[in-house]
């Protein structure tokens, strides 16, 4: 994959992609970081992908401009945690504690950019895990392993041999659609598929699990667009 840079205020860094499957030129921009990447078709000379980008700029700058901000992470800012804004705050902790009203970082700590991501996804694997285990009971299941990280296409998975796998970020979403996210993957201990008989567990594990969806849908992107970069 190559790199284009359109030059302008500011510099529009573009992802080059060659794809068999591909019948035209196309331009995508992810609703979760912003990257923008251009699909050529295979035997597409850069300079046509270029031309086609120089054409498009007015669209793509305007597209971008409607995207939420990369919320920086600082202390004086705020974190979501649980669905809840945080005041990052300075406090005389040993080490950095979340509760239920602050995010409080010991005075003069520094790179809190790796601290606070490392205890956010202790508190995502514990949730997680609770959550897991107690949708695998009622549905007479066992999982093989759980695993946390930061994914930037899905929120969850399931293997065909049971391990679990999740987004940590999912802490920093409401409580009940981080549940609806096991539940979801847990589901897939039963039905490996999106059959109805899929949903139908899913609901059974999860009564309101469209309202929990349909937040992830509408706000999931959030998530993906706090930067913990020191």
């Amino acid at each position: 994959m190559g790199r284009h840079t359109l030059e302008g205020n500011p510099p529009i860094a573009v992802s080059l992609r060659r794809s068999a499957r591909a019948k035209r030129l196309s331009l995508r921009v992810s609703r979760l970081d912003g990257r923008v990447t251009l699909t050529m078709p295979h035997r597409t000379p850069d300079r046509e992908g270029i031309a086609f980008l120089r054409v498009q700029e007015p669209w793509l700058r305007g597209h971008l401009a409607q995207l939420a901000p990369v919320m920086k992470v600082s202390v004086g800012g705020t974190l979501l945690v649980r669905g809840q804004q945080l005041p990052i705050l300075h406090a005389d902790v040993r080490r950095l504690r979340i509760s239920e009203t602050a995010v409080e970082v010991p005075i003069g700590a520094k790179a809190i950019g790796s601290m606070i991501p490392a205890r956010l996804k202790v508190m995502a694997r514990d949730a997680l895990a609770e959550a897991s285990d107690r949708y695998a009971a009622q549905l007479g299941h066992t999982y093989s392993r759980l695993s946390i990280r930061d994914t930037r296409s899905r929120w969850g998975s399931c293997s065909s041999a049971g391990v679990l796998m999740y987004s940590w970020r999912l802490i920093m979403a409401p409580p009940e659609v981080l549940g609806y996210v096991a539940a979801h993957e847990v589901a897939h201990l039963q039905e490996m598929n999106h059959a109805p008989e899929f949903w139908a567990v899913v609901g059974r594990l999860c009564p309101d699990y469209e309202t929990h969806r349909n937040w992830l849908r509408e706000n999931g992107d959030q998530l993906h667009r706090v930067s913990f970069d020191d």
